[in-house]
């Protein structure tokens, strides 16, 4: 008994002995901190500089507002990085596997991120309208180009022995496809999908600048041109979360699909 006491003791201090100190939280801590006691000490106007308890205030009282607002924009958020997904994988897919697709697409493909999406965005305005439809499609236009070129990079690295030899076998395509090529680029798909999560934050705020009637990046021009700085500073914060929650639910599904990878182990320090 004593045995097994002793046991599960040591047991929960290695367990204890793994955890890591949130060192991002308490840099976070302290620079709020220092941000309160500079406006204060420095007495800054709030149309200039709002203190951060100024900005959790605004968003207390407004909380009806910048819920809906948020929900405006986490919709265009969500819709667009999914429809980059569900377009992105398959045609770098395509691309991987035909070498017509690769020469005919991937150039294109590439060369329309030399053109800026705040150029893009007033034409779909005139096409589509005010609506959520071209906020949607900005969104999905920041987030493709990550996706598909990660993939192409994620399907072209599985080692050609390995490819080979699973043919050689008696694998058929769509098993070499499954059992080989994907799991091998999960990883890169992964780091794709992570950099769109966060371009599709930058996508949303770029169409709503340019035109909204509903939205954070509304609340942010609207409030800029009342010098409300609290407002603005407050979409800033939610826009900033919605963008770290999408990327945590992705690195969350990485190392539930991938535990193996030395990335997700790398990650916890195993």
């Amino acid at each position: 008994m004593a045995n097994t006491e002793i046991s599960a003791t040591r047991g929960s201090f290695l367990r204890l002995s793994r955890l890591r100190p949130p060192y991002a939280l308490i840099t976070l801590a302290l620079l709020i901190l220092l941000w309160e006691i500079g406006v204060r000490a420095a007495n800054v106007p709030s149309y200039l500089l709002p203190a951060p308890t100024a900005i959790v205030a605004v968003l207390e009282q407004q909380m009806n507002l910048f819920a809906y607002h948020a929900g405006v924009t986490l919709f265009e958020i969500v819709a667009g990085f999914c429809i980059a997904v569900l377009i992105g994988v398959p045609i770098a897919t395509l691309i991987a596997y035909s070498d017509m697709m690769d020469k005919a697409i991937y150039p294109l493909i590439v060369g329309s991120q030399t053109i800026p999406k705040v150029a893009i965005a007033p034409i779909l305005l005139a096409v589509f309208g005010y609506g959520i439809s071209p906020k949607i499609a900005i969104v999905t236009l920041m987030s493709f180009f990550p996706v598909v070129v990660n993939s192409v990079v994620g399907f072209r690295s599985a080692p050609p022995e390995m490819l080979h030899l699973a043919s050689s076998m008696g694998a058929s395509p769509l098993q070499v496809f499954w059992r080989f090529r994907l799991p091998q680029a999960l990883p890169s798909i992964f780091a794709g999908l992570k950099l769109a999560s966060v371009l599709a934050v930058v996508g949303a705020v770029v169409a709503e600048f340019v035109g909204a009637r509903a939205g954070l990046g509304y609340i942010i021009m609207m409030a800029g041109s009342n010098f409300r700085m609290d407002q603005q500073f407050a979409a800033i914060v939610l826009l900033s979360a919605m963008g770290m929650i999408l990327f945590w639910i992705i690195n969350l599904i990485e190392a539930r699909v991938l535990p193996w990878h030395v990335s997700v182990r790398g990650h916890r320090g195993d």
